[in-house]
């Protein structure tokens, strides 16, 4: 799916700024992309974009109105139905990622039929997938992979896509989950592809390219996480990644959700990811390290990123704080990896 922008960010009668992540990650990558944020009454969110109504944002431009609010059991709320009907008689499609799909609501799927208008629901895909075959083909592609799940792994691609463009190097951003499409505009989500169907689903979302362009996939999951190492894996297998980048969150004791299940150690889960990454790119290794350091103080954050550059040997960043991405880039451009200090190697 490809979602037209500009776009109008629909943050609705969010309760508190978490629940309007999804809008917060669109504003805070792609705000050249945006022309503001559309908030009903008792909305207690902000992501910083001007405040506009439904023609204010059409006047400005707006194509596509994303429902950037995520409630509990991520229902299209009975209050947002007005809002969404008028858009689409104004001419907006609408893109949501919640588990409730638009195109299942009569109302809304009869009045963009009558209009023309499109009804994206980016958790969903609509395309004919195929297994993967793990054919090699041009083109350079990243993945971040991870010691547990939400730990960072779309801000890490961002950030080097972001640090990559800068440079005047070709890349480009590659997303796998629903807000990354939301931010990116394209991509699959690939939690909802059928497992057989994931690398075939990664190998169409990364597809042949120039020799110097660099795709920055969008990880998800961790191998070593139960609920979700099968949907690591198949990104793994099917990106065929030249380069990972770990990212870890340092003040978890335990895999998110699952007390009973301990975090492994960063070598182990370097050793792993490049092991099974392997299977189709016998050259796949780790370049290095982002930490998500949020919840550390300065010191704290610095504390950590060493400690997991004597662990590793490898270049450890908060990709997302203090330019930390510009290290990452330079790692791999430079495409060699530097001495490893205590790094268990892969199998041959």
């Amino acid at each position: 799916m490809r979602i037209e922008s500009p776009y109008l960010l629909f943050l609705g009668d969010a309760a508190d700024q978490l629940a309007a992540k999804t809008a917060d990650g669109v504003a805070r990558w792609r705000p050249d992309r945006c022309v503001g944020q559309l908030r009903l009454p008792g909305c207690h969110a902000d992501v910083g974009q001007p405040d506009l109504t439904l023609e204010q944002g059409r006047r400005a431009g707006a194509r596509t109105l994303i429902v950037g609010v995520a409630n509990r059991g991520g229902e299209i709320s009975d209050l947002w139905m007005e809002t969404l009907l008028t858009a689409l008689d104004l001419g907006y499609d609408i893109a949501s990622g919640l588990h409730d799909r638009l195109s299942r609501i009569p109302r809304l799927a009869e009045r963009a039929g009558a209009l023309g208008r499109g009804l994206f629901d980016v958790r969903y895909p609509e395309v004919e997938l195929e297994v993967g075959h793990g054919e090699p083909r041009s083109g350079r592609r990243l993945l971040t992979v991870g010691t547990d799940c939400s730990c960072g792994k779309m801000f890490t691609a961002l950030a080097i896509e972001r640090e990559l463009s800068a440079r005047g190097r070709k890349a480009t951003f590659r997303a796998t989950g629903q807000t990354g499409i939301l931010i990116a505009g394209s991509g699959i989500a690939v939690d909802a592809v059928i497992s057989d169907f994931i690398a075939g689903a990664t190998e169409s979302l990364t597809p042949a390219n120039d020799d110097d362009h660099w795709d920055l996939v969008e990880g998800q999951g961790s191998l070593f996480h139960p609920s979700y190492a099968g949907v690591s894996l198949g990104l793994l297998h099917g990106s065929m990644a030249d380069a990972l980048v770990l990212c870890h969150e340092p003040t978890r004791r335990h895999m998110r959700g699952l007390p009973h299940a301990p975090l492994p150690t960063l070598t182990e889960c370097i050793a792993l990811n490049e092991q099974c990454g392997q299977l189709t790119n016998p050259a796949c290794r780790v370049i290095g390290l982002s930490l998500n350091t949020s919840a550390l103080d300065g010191p704290g954050a610095g504390r950590a990123l060493r400690a997991a550059e004597d662990e590793t040997g490898l270049p450890a960043v908060d990709a997302c704080r203090d330019g930390g991405a510009a290290r990452l880039a330079d790692a791999l451009e430079a495409g060699a990896r530097p001495p490893t200090v205590g790094h268990r190697p892969c199998p041959s």
